[in-house]
């Protein structure tokens, strides 16, 4: 009992994790319908900022905050002068422009913060431990899914909730019309791809002292984020909070049911979900 208590927590902390980067990808690709191949690197662009702020300022509080604004205004800046381009193209041009943008991040952090994994320092009370069943359990793997919970929660309260989450989900379904009535969707999509972004740099700042920094932690959530997105279906809150909890569990069981198949049960999982309901868990058919 208690090591599957802990490889749960350690599936909870995970799960947390994940939604935090998969809850942006799926307001900016299911929602917004934009191709963002970068949005990793702006999780990994996160964790880096964090990193140079503590070591200025020795502040973790300081970074969780500063550096999803960072982030929040790189957003801003891409979906205006890049993403708008070309997005009426298709997303064959979204993926070259984001592809080649995530290999521009990526040696941009390797130039300006070099190829050696960073070690992030957190506050003394987040680095103890709490003892769960007998076992010390880190008070920081609790304090991620605990951080996770309340985002998810804010979120579905502003886009079901308030003015600006209806006229988000108004600008989805249908284009013209919000335009018609006076709003300009083209500001309020830079806002959604913004905020995505600024998501993705929070997950980041999280995510350094649990993973540790280094320059291919983008690439290591991105296939998890994008298998969330297609499990729990396409533009669905509730469908990543689902998908991102069975993935998070899967993970860290699979390492110990079934070691040689672990890298591949989230494949085999995003398999099956294509087979049964190809518009996902939470989806709605086209």
């Amino acid at each position: 009992m208690q090591e599957v208590a802990v490889y749960f927590l350690h599936g909870l902390a995970y799960a947390g994790l994940l939604f935090l980067v998969s809850s942006g990808l799926t307001l900016v690709f299911g929602m917004m319908n934009v191709l963002n191949f970068a949005h990793a690197s702006f999780y990994m662009l996160g964790a880096y900022f964090a990193y140079s702020l503590l070591v200025y300022t020795g502040n973790f509080w300081l970074a969780l905050v500063v550096s999803p604004m960072a982030l929040f205004v790189l957003g801003a800046l891409v979906e205006r002068f890049l993403l708008r381009k070309v997005h009426e193209l298709g997303h064959l041009h979204e993926l070259l422009l984001t592809f080649g943008l995530a290999y521009i991040i990526q040696e941009g952090v390797k130039w300006l913060w070099g190829t050696n994994p960073q070690a992030m320092a957190i506050p003394s009370f987040l680095a103890e431990g709490v003892n769960i069943f007998g076992v010390t359990y880190p008070v920081y793997r609790l304090f991620v899914f605990g951080l996770a919970v309340a985002l998810g929660l804010l979120m579905a309260l502003a886009l079901y909730t308030t003015r600006v989450g209806i006229i988000v989900r108004a600008a989805v379904d249908d284009h013209d019309m919000v335009s018609a009535l006076g709003i300009r969707v083209p500001l309020v999509f830079m806002g959604v791809f913004a905020f995505g972004a600024a998501l993705s740099g929070f997950a980041g700042v999280i995510a350094g002292p649990l993973l540790t920094v280094f320059p291919g932690m983008a690439h290591t959530i991105l296939v998890d984020a994008f298998v969330v997105i297609v499990v729990g279906g396409m533009g669905s809150l509730g469908g990543a909070v689902l998908a991102s909890f069975i993935i998070g569990e899967l993970q860290s069981f699979g390492v110990i049911l079934f070691p040689k198949f672990s890298l591949a049960l989230i494949y085999m999982l995003m398999a099956l979900v294509l087979v049964v309901r190809p518009e996902g868990l939470f989806g709605e058919r086209q």
